[in-house]
Protein backbone atom coordinates (compact mmCIF):
# COMPACT_ATOMS: atom_id res chain seq x y z
CA UNK A 1 0.00 0.00 0.00
CA UNK A 2 1.27 3.48 -0.91
CA UNK A 3 1.15 6.00 1.91
CA UNK A 4 0.78 9.62 0.79
CA UNK A 5 2.66 12.27 2.70
CA UNK A 6 -0.04 14.74 1.84
CA UNK A 7 0.40 18.03 0.09
CA UNK A 8 1.74 20.04 3.05
CA UNK A 9 4.16 17.37 4.27
CA UNK A 10 5.41 16.87 0.72
CA UNK A 11 6.14 20.58 0.36
CA UNK A 12 7.89 20.68 3.72
CA UNK A 13 10.03 17.71 2.72
CA UNK A 14 10.90 19.43 -0.57
CA UNK A 15 11.98 22.63 1.19
CA UNK A 16 14.07 20.66 3.68
CA UNK A 17 15.60 18.66 0.85
CA UNK A 18 16.69 21.84 -0.95
CA UNK A 19 18.25 23.13 2.27
CA UNK A 20 20.41 19.99 2.51
CA UNK A 21 22.13 20.69 -0.82
CA UNK A 22 25.64 22.03 -0.35
CA UNK A 23 27.09 22.63 -3.82
CA UNK A 24 25.94 23.84 -7.20
CA UNK A 25 26.63 20.33 -8.55
CA UNK A 26 24.34 18.81 -5.91
CA UNK A 27 21.62 21.33 -6.80
CA UNK A 28 22.01 20.59 -10.48
CA UNK A 29 21.73 16.84 -9.87
CA UNK A 30 18.70 17.19 -7.58
CA UNK A 31 16.80 19.53 -9.90
CA UNK A 32 17.65 17.34 -12.91
CA UNK A 33 16.07 14.42 -11.09
CA UNK A 34 13.02 16.17 -9.64
CA UNK A 35 12.13 18.56 -12.50
CA UNK A 36 11.87 18.38 -16.24
CA UNK A 37 14.38 20.38 -18.27
CA UNK A 38 11.54 22.76 -19.17
CA UNK A 39 10.59 23.30 -15.51
CA UNK A 40 14.18 24.16 -14.57
CA UNK A 41 14.46 26.54 -17.55
CA UNK A 42 11.19 28.24 -16.56
CA UNK A 43 12.32 28.72 -12.95
CA UNK A 44 15.68 30.07 -14.11
CA UNK A 45 13.89 32.40 -16.50
CA UNK A 46 11.66 33.74 -13.71
CA UNK A 47 14.70 34.43 -11.55
CA UNK A 48 16.36 36.22 -14.46
CA UNK A 49 13.19 38.29 -14.96
CA UNK A 50 13.10 39.14 -11.24
CA UNK A 51 16.73 40.28 -11.36
CA UNK A 52 16.08 42.48 -14.37
CA UNK A 53 12.93 43.97 -12.83
CA UNK A 54 14.77 44.70 -9.60
CA UNK A 55 17.42 46.50 -11.67
CA UNK A 56 14.71 48.71 -13.19
CA UNK A 57 14.57 47.15 -16.66
CA UNK A 58 11.36 47.73 -18.62
CA UNK A 59 8.98 44.94 -19.67
CA UNK A 60 9.78 45.11 -23.40
CA UNK A 61 13.52 44.77 -22.78
CA UNK A 62 12.97 41.87 -20.39
CA UNK A 63 10.68 40.05 -22.83
CA UNK A 64 13.19 40.58 -25.64
CA UNK A 65 16.26 39.50 -23.67
CA UNK A 66 14.79 36.56 -21.73
CA UNK A 67 12.14 35.22 -24.08
CA UNK A 68 9.64 35.35 -21.21
CA UNK A 69 6.06 36.21 -22.04
CA UNK A 70 4.65 39.51 -20.87
CA UNK A 71 2.32 37.48 -18.61
CA UNK A 72 5.35 35.86 -16.93
CA UNK A 73 7.02 39.24 -16.48
CA UNK A 74 3.80 40.58 -14.97
CA UNK A 75 3.48 37.62 -12.57
CA UNK A 76 7.08 37.97 -11.43
CA UNK A 77 6.59 41.71 -10.97
CA UNK A 78 3.49 41.06 -8.87
CA UNK A 79 5.51 38.64 -6.72
CA UNK A 80 8.29 41.19 -6.32
CA UNK A 81 5.84 43.85 -5.20
CA UNK A 82 3.23 41.84 -3.30
CA UNK A 83 4.73 38.41 -2.67
CA UNK A 84 6.57 36.83 0.23
CA UNK A 85 9.94 38.56 -0.51
CA UNK A 86 11.49 35.30 -1.69
CA UNK A 87 12.94 36.86 -4.82
CA UNK A 88 14.42 39.74 -2.83
CA UNK A 89 16.03 37.39 -0.33
CA UNK A 90 17.65 35.28 -3.04
CA UNK A 91 18.71 38.20 -5.21
CA UNK A 92 20.32 40.04 -2.30
CA UNK A 93 22.21 36.91 -1.26
CA UNK A 94 23.39 36.28 -4.81
CA UNK A 95 24.91 39.78 -4.85
CA UNK A 96 26.91 39.11 -1.70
Amino acid sequence: MVVSLGHEKGRQMLYKAVLTLKTEAECEAFFADICTVTEVKEMAQRLDVAKMLSEGQVYNTIVEQTGASSATVSRVNRSLNHGENGYQIVLSRLQS
